[in-house]
């Protein structure tokens, strides 16, 4: 006889068997769910009417939530800019302004996905374009090959961590944090990370000197401002982008929603620019755009917004209108705009058949006290708070062998999520608790894209390496990178201030010293009508 204390377990046995199998994960969730639900139905566990629970929690949860309308935008803003021609340009620029230093390829390949991960969001197109123009290079220079294929891999995985990343707004959704929150606590480990990597490559340039050979002053062709230049024509456009989407969201001018809907926008003005085909019209009227938005700028900073503001502004929306407008005149530009809505498409429609199941999931596996039995038994694990940080990595280190990042957030984040919150409380307290976690799961999550054998960033390489690269060094190439992502985790646990440390302090009310008090009012004195006298 199954009792209900087994009917968790089960659910979670069911859940891993079915996934091993290859079952697409969005139609497992939705069949595991329902059939425990009919089997808890059947044994009494909870009556039929419990179960409508799960379409007005998909249509409240999912269908309506205005939070995962951003992710299409942020998504479309990806596809635009992976396939534009900005990654070649910044790539050229930086690999030539390094270029004199030992291991100048490893710094630019790194600085170059730190900038595109804060644009695109995505890690496969970011690791297929880097190696398809780095790889070479960087071969052709005599970079050490493993070198080569463990920093490709690890710098496309950035894009998980920097905001405006998809991840981030997976994670805010189902720890129901902010968004802004969970982009100012990223931000730390971000750059942190980044460190990270360049101290590795400043190592080897001293250790293994022969690893991350200078460029050949002959193969520097660009030189003063000629090469300032270039490297400034791809940075500035994309620090204002990146400044559209996330400063005006974080600056509590924009919803996430709103800010991926001008990051889009930004997208294609971006696309349009670096196009050879972009007219000199199109240069007039975008400058005047530029001149009209710093002129509004001003102008709302030092005065009062008036008629001159409204004005100024008026002329930059036309300017990005005109600029974007030249899509239909360019066939290339056409072409990539249709495949940005098709990539957009299949990502939203994945993310949102996934939740979908994964409520069908979690409201019988919550009925069936599932989150009591989960809580009881992350609770008496040894070492308290801390057994629990380093049982829940492990967990999900180990997990991301063969899951993708979305299961693994739509999932295991919201049967953890509560306990977290209990356990990190007293820790970083109620407000940083969750996004503390989430950003530690977020770091830790990165590994997923390069651990052997189902990394998906070694398999993005091993797709476009030339064949003199061995699927070898590949995977032995991406160790040491593992192992940087692993130190950063810890680094995240040892010292929650890399994620608090930008959040707003929590307000501290002492409740013993709450005093109410109220005014006295003096009151007119009554007036007692008695009424007219009887005869």
């Amino acid at each position: 006889m199954i009792t209900i204390e087994m009917m968790p377990p089960l659910m979670f046995g069911g859940l891993i068997l079915a996934m091993l199998i290859g079952f697409p994960v969005a139609f497992t969730l939705a069949a595991l769910g329902l059939s425990f639900g009919f089997l808890a139905i059947h044994l009494g566990f909870f009556g039929f009417s419990f179960l409508q629970a799960i379409p007005e929690r998909i249509y409240g949860s999912v269908l309506a939530n205005e939070l995962l309308l951003a992710i299409p935008f942020f998504t479309f803003m990806g596809a635009i800019l992976e396939r534009c021609g900005l990654a070649e340009d910044m790539l050229d620029s930086m690999g030539q302004l390094f270029g004199p230093v030992r291991g100048g390829l490893g710094y630019s390949v790194i600085i170059v996905g730190f900038i595109l991960g804060a644009i695109t969001g995505t890690v496969a197109a970011q690791v297929i374009a880097m190696a398809l123009i780095s790889m070479p290079v960087m071969i052709r220079y005599g970079y050490n090959v493993r070198y080569i294929t463990g920093v490709l891999a690890a710098s496309g995985t950035i894009t998980q961590l920097v905001p405006p990343s998809l991840v981030l707004i997976v994670l805010a959704d189902q720890l129901g944090k902010s968004v802004g929150d969970m982009y100012l606590g990223a931000w730390g480990p971000s750059i942190l990370q980044i460190a990270l990597f360049a101290g590795y490559t400043f190592v080897l340039s001293i250790v293994k000197p022969g690893h991350v050979p200078a460029v050949p002053k002959e193969a520097r062709t660009l030189k003063g401002w000629a090469l300032w230049r270039k490297c400034l024509l791809g940075i500035i456009p994309s620090a204002v982008l990146i400044f559209v989407v996330l400063g005006t969201m974080m600056m509590g001018l924009a919803t996430p929603t709103e800010a991926g809907a001008m990051g889009a926008v930004g997208a294609i003005v971006l696309a349009v620019i670096h196009h050879k085909e972009f007219s000199s019209a199109g240069h007039k009227v975008l400058l005047a755009g530029v001149a009209a938005a710093g002129v509004g700028t001003i102008i709302g900073i030092f005065f009062t917004p008036n008629l001159p503001f409204k004005i100024a502004f008026a002329i930059a929306y036309l300017a990005v209108a005109w600029v974007c407008l030249e899509v239909i005149r360019i066939p290339d530009l056409r072409l990539l705009v249709k495949q940005g809505y098709e990539t957009t498409m299949r990502i939203t429609c994945m993310v949102t058949f996934i939740l979908i199941g994964s409520t069908c999931f979690s409201i019988v596996f919550l009925g069936c006290n599932g989150g009591v039995w989960l809580e009881h038994m992350l609770t008496s694990l040894p070492g308290g708070v801390w057994g629990f940080l380093i049982f829940i990595n492990l967990f999900i280190f180990f997990v991301a062998f063969f899951l993708d990042f979305f299961e693994i957030a739509f999932i295991i984040v919201p049967m953890i999520a509560p306990t977290a919150l209990k356990l990190l409380t007293p820790v970083v307290g109620a407000d940083a608790a969750l996004i503390w976690f989430g950003i530690m799961l977020c770091v830790n999550m990165q590994t997923s894209f390069l651990h052997p054998p189902f990394g998906f960033a070694l398999f993005y390489l091993r797709g476009v390496a030339p064949r003199e690269v061995k699927s070898s060094d590949i995977y032995w190439g991406a160790v040491p990178w593992i192992g940087l992502q692993a130190i950063m985790v810890a680094v995240v646990i040892a010292f929650p201030i890399t994620v608090t440390g930008l959040l707003d302090a929590p307000t501290k009310v002492d409740l013993e010293k709450i005093k109410i008090e109220i005014p006295e009012i003096e009151l007119p004195p009554p007036v007692i009508d008695f009424g007219q006298p009887k005869n």
